[in-house]
């Protein structure tokens, strides 16, 4: 089976010469359809450099990243733009909302980039609020929403393009206990398939029981992959 994530000798560093700082050295895994694939590590480890390889944002200086087969880097930045629109959904830690778009605006905004007629994104995005149970949300502001609301937003958002691979910086790092795992037990009852990935970066031990395995970083590099506390 080919795997939702296949990353060879990742590596990036900043600066030049004596002034070489590197944030990821040499880093090989895979991650699966169907999983949930949970990063930790201490802050400056890292994890975030390694996100925004995998999901197209941060180009390496070495190694190679293939989403579903697809070797990413290896495309023309315009493709890779529109891989990244169709193929990954981000859920960003602070929810990237837009304070003067409705809910449902701020959802359909990945339609709108695809160039998709506005009634109809606005639809599905209404759709789509109505799975992560915001249906009455639709036509408010981000600032009339609780924490948990807002992140469900982004879900909403990242899911509206329906991608094979869901990447969560810090999902629950901004909200209380419960919340979190409200959020969490959604994610894996209503996001994950067995036809997508969910790649989680988080410091949070409250939502561990959640993933399917754990690979933890320290100073650029992987230490340690285990099986995940809710086997």
């Amino acid at each position: 089976m080919t795997p939702a994530i296949s990353a060879n000798e990742l590596t990036k560093w900043f600066g030049e010469g004596d002034l070489r700082a590197f944030a990821v050295r040499e880093v090989s895994f895979e991650a699966y359809f169907g999983e949930i694939l949970f990063i930790v590590g201490p802050s400056g480890s890292g994890k975030t450099t390694l996100l925004s390889m995998i999901s197209g944002i941060l180009r390496p200086n070495s190694g190679t990243v293939a989403i579903d087969g697809v070797d990413i880097w290896k495309l023309a930045s315009d493709q890779i733009a529109e891989f990244r629109l169709n193929k990954v959904g981000f859920v960003f830690q602070d929810y990237h909302l837009f304070p003067r778009l409705t809910t449902a605006e701020n959802v359909a905004i990945p339609l709108i980039l695809k160039k998709q007629n506005w009634d109809e994104s606005i639809k599905k995005a209404a759709y789509y609020l109505e799975i992560v149970g915001l249906k009455n949300k639709a036509g408010l502001p981000p600032v009339k929403l609780s924490g948990g609301e807002q992140q469900r937003v982004a879900l909403a958002r990242a899911l509206v393009s329906q991608p094979d691979l869901m990447i969560f910086d810090e999902p629950t790092a901004s909200l209380d206990g419960d919340t979190g795992r409200r959020i969490m037990d959604f994610v894996k009852n209503n996001i994950l398939t067995d036809k997508r990935c969910i790649l989680i970066v988080t410091h949070d031990s409250r939502i561990f029981e959640y993933a399917d395995r754990m690979m933890k970083m320290e100073d650029g590099k992987i230490v340690g992959i285990e099986k995940g506390r809710n086997d």
